[in-house]
């Protein structure tokens, strides 16, 4: 019985974790955010939402190398999450690895063949290569 209610008391926590990680963004207050969700995925690797901010918020920083491997671990989980794959696509293409951005980019063509960022990027791509 006691080990429900210890159960209950850190999914409350959880919870609350994840409101304060979003207030945090909101705020900009992107160091503070880094940490409390890093704290969120040591308990809960997998949290998907958080793998996902986490990863935006080195995206805006310029850390690219780190976003991608936080992109990586919320596609292991949401495979096709657009969102996810353009971001990992245009951090690929900031730090010049090109094959990789264009890799992402046909991922997102299968699952949505007029999306106009793909489209956008790879023409960055082209311009790139002249």
């Amino acid at each position: 019985m006691v080990g429900l209610f210890s159960k209950n008391s850190e999914i409350k926590q959880i919870s609350q974790k994840k409101k304060e990680l979003r207030k945090l963004v909101k705020q900009k207050q992107y160091d503070a955010a880094l940490k409390t969700g890093s704290e969120i995925l040591q308990k809960i690797p997998e949290e998907n939402d958080v793998l996902f901010i986490v990863g935006g918020i080195y995206y805006l920083k310029n850390n690219y190398s780190s976003a991608i491997s936080y992109f990586e671990k919320s596609l292991e989980i949401a495979t096709f999450d657009i969102e996810v794959l353009i971001l990992k696509a245009n951090s690929h293409y900031y730090l010049g690895e090109h094959k990789q951005a264009i890799q992402c980019c046909n991922k997102i063509r299968e699952i949505d063949p007029k999306n106009k960022a793909v489209s956008e990027l790879l023409s960055k791509i082209e311009s790139a290569k002249k």
